[in-house]
């Protein structure tokens, strides 16, 4: 791959995750103080990411592998996506805002899968070249999280004065910026060209469900979805319940998460070949439990390293739970229901466990919301902490450990 090529996928890949970090972190926030939502109304935008995630093989399956350039689909769906965010950025309630939102992440999912593919087919060693490009992803996510802290709108008073409507009009600028920029990228042909059916099953992954035959996988699986449920309570509550502690540039601090995941993202391979896959996974699990401990025991005052660290620990949280959940899934499923085996996963955790999880913490959110406005935040973070060392539990009493050799480069 030549540099020009290399410098346009970073840039894509760039663009496309500070699209996301751009709105999504601050979303809850938004919500709760701008539009007067309850916990169940911002379950329902938030579950919007599990509805285009369950949309999104059925788009990519039926359009995209099928009849038209990958770089074009992603340039008119983020073009799509830049006018729904402007859209969402001049609603003034919850029932206007909603059908938006749904919208706009039913094109935006999608887009995760076209950015691969752009990729990917530029590449003739994607397991050595697609790392240093999807890195960009990450940085942008970062940025984005600077910007808006930098830009003071996560600021109390600034959030009180509808600052945050500000973050959909940034991401509807870079939306329309990476839309026309997709149409000058390397062409990417549809890959079913032949013209093979695809059943709903193929699309949805349900070639792997054979796999649940096995005791193991059918065990991960399970604790898969289950673990989806307390870990949407981060991507929901975490911005609001930073902010309404008062800690200062609350946005900008979330962004040391996504630089822990690139850490841990290298150890990972370390971890995974000394201690193998059971014990790799359950320190992802506890992980989680001990990141809601500190949520809810640390404050924005003599504690607030509590709540550094708890943000800290997302590396661990997401790279040691599902990126080694993705390699065992990839070492069981074999080469003819390897892209199927991934997206069941992908369906059963984004999808099912995440969508299932976000309506969970809408309802403990406003169970647990006080007469004052403010938020019960220990029962809030101490639930899901003792549901994940539940799962913790039942996934190491019944899954049995086995060996597994990660292939070299």
């Amino acid at each position: 791959m030549n540099l020009s090529t290399k410098i346009q996928l970073s840039l894509m890949m760039f663009l496309q995750f500070f699209i996301w970090g751009g709105w999504f972190v601050t979303l809850g926030t938004f919500l709760g103080n701008n539009l007067g939502a309850s916990g169940a109304e911002t379950a329902m935008a938030f579950s919007t990411q599990s509805w285009g995630a369950i949309i999104a093989p059925l788009f990519i399956g039926l359009i995209a592998d099928r009849f038209f350039n990958a770089e074009r689909i992603l340039g008119f769906l983020h073009l799509v996506g830049a006018v729904l965010m402007y859209q969402m950025s001049q609603a003034g309630d919850f029932a206007t805002f909603y059908p938006y939102v749904f919208a706009y992440m039913a094109a935006y999912m999608p887009t995760l899968a076209l950015v691969n593919s752009v990729s990917f087919f530029q590449m003739k060693d994607p397991a050595k070249e697609f790392s240093v490009i999807r890195v960009f992803g990450t940085i942008g996510w970062i940025v984005a999280g600077l910007a808006i802290s930098a830009l003071g709108w996560d600021a109390k008073d600034a959030i009180a004065e509808g600052a945050l409507a500000n973050t959909f009009s940034m991401v509807a600028i870079a939306s329309a910026i990476l839309g026309v920029f997709s149409f000058t990228l390397p062409k990417t042909p549809p890959s079913n060209t032949g013209g093979k059916s695809l059943s709903i099953g193929d699309l949805l992954g349900f070639d792997a469900l054979k796999l649940l035959n096995d005791r193991n996988f059918l065990m991960f699986f399970i604790t898969s979805v289950l673990i989806c449920i307390p870990l949407a309570f981060y991507y929901q509550q975490a911005n609001p319940f930073l902010v309404e502690l008062g800690v200062e540039n609350a946005t900008g601090k979330m962004t040391i998460g996504q630089a822990s995941e690139v850490l841990f993202m290298l150890l990972l391979p370390v971890f995974f070949k000394r201690f193998g896959f059971k014990k790799t996974i359950l320190v992802g699990m506890l992980a989680w439990a001990v990141r809601y401990a500190l949520f809810a025991y640390g404050n924005a005052g003599e504690l607030a390293f509590m709540l550094i660290a708890g943000i800290a620990l997302h590396g661990i949280c997401y790279d040691f739970f599902f990126v080694s959940g993705q390699i065992y899934t990839d070492f069981k499923a074999g080469e003819k229901v390897k892209s199927a085996a991934q997206g069941l996963i992908t369906l059963a955790t984004y999808g099912v466990g995440m969508l299932v999880g976000f309506w969970v913490a809408g309802k403990i959110s406003d169970t647990y919301l006080l007469a004052d406005g403010q938020h019960n935040w220990e029962m809030i973070w101490m639930l899901p902490a003792v549901f994940a060392v539940a799962v913790l539990l039942l996934f190491m009493l019944i899954f049995k450990d086995e060996k597994i050799e990660l292939k070299e480069e």
